[in-house]
């Protein structure tokens, strides 16, 4: 809920455009909140997302957001399964794979949000918890609805440690690696390697302009979900062009 008026949401974007540099080598998408989805234009540099949606297309669910409202407002992708919609909003996994069905039958690209709690990782679950959440999100999803006709697919996976969201601490190298290898393994488990070698692994969790270079070209990650840092415009766009 960031920034928390319209003036602010609209300096943000302006600060973004302004100091993101052209660059055919990143792609940039904007999430904000769904109140300013329809007055933030995009351009060249970025295309719009949303944070949530239902997983109906229509009906009677008093301040729902659907997919197919989202899609004809300009998003072109939705990010699924927060842990803080899983925490605060008890969110299931069940839930989440039906917005994940939602989005690819309305032509929005998810991007599932997946990651242990402290607690799970002191017991060494980690590993447990992202292959539960992975299974369960993409359950009844065939391989067909998540291929694009560009190299990538439409569906996406953030890998979030939920300790390390907002706290400044950073998984080790190793950690992050054999995350990538873990989901990327479930993948080629539920559909083949080539698909699991398609989908775009993101990496969020504490991100800043200091570490965003290392967290990707030293783990296998393909980019980065940046929650804080986004809500300042100058350090965003210097984490954007550290790729450019």
């Amino acid at each position: 809920m960031n920034p928390v008026s319209f003036v602010e949401a609209d300096s943000l974007i302006k600060t973004i455009k302004k100091g993101i540099k052209a660059s055919d080598n990143v792609k940039v998408i904007i999430c904000p909140p769904v109140v300013y989805l329809s007055k933030i234009k995009t351009n060249p540099s970025f295309d719009l997302g949303l944070q949530n949606v239902f997983w109906e297309d229509q009906g009677a669910f008093t301040g729902e957001i659907s997919s197919k409202m989202a899609r004809s407002s300009g998003a072109r992708y939705v990010i699924i399964g927060h842990s803080e919609r899983r925490k605060f909003l008890n969110e299931t996994d069940e839930m989440v794979n039906l917005k994940i069905q939602s989005a690819l039958r309305n032509n929005l690209s998810p991007i599932l949000c997946i990651g242990e709690t402290l607690e799970e990782k002191q017991k060494d679950r980690a590993s447990e918890i992202i292959i539960e959440q992975v299974e369960k999100a993409l359950k009844n999803i065939s391989k067909g609805q998540i291929q694009s006709a560009g190299w990538r697919t439409k569906f996406k996976v953030a890998y979030e440690p939920v300790w390390a969201i907002g706290s400044g601490i950073i998984p080790t190298t190793d950690e992050i690696m054999s995350a990538v290898l873990l989901i990327r393994k479930i993948i080629s488990k539920l559909y083949d390697r080539p698909t699991a070698e398609k989908v775009s692994i993101l990496y969020g969790g504490s991100v800043n302009s200091k570490n965003a270079l290392d967290l990707v070209d030293n783990t296998g990650m393909d980019g980065l979900l940046i929650g804080g840092a986004s809500l300042n415009g100058s350090e965003f766009a210097r984490i954007v062009n550290l790729f450019g």
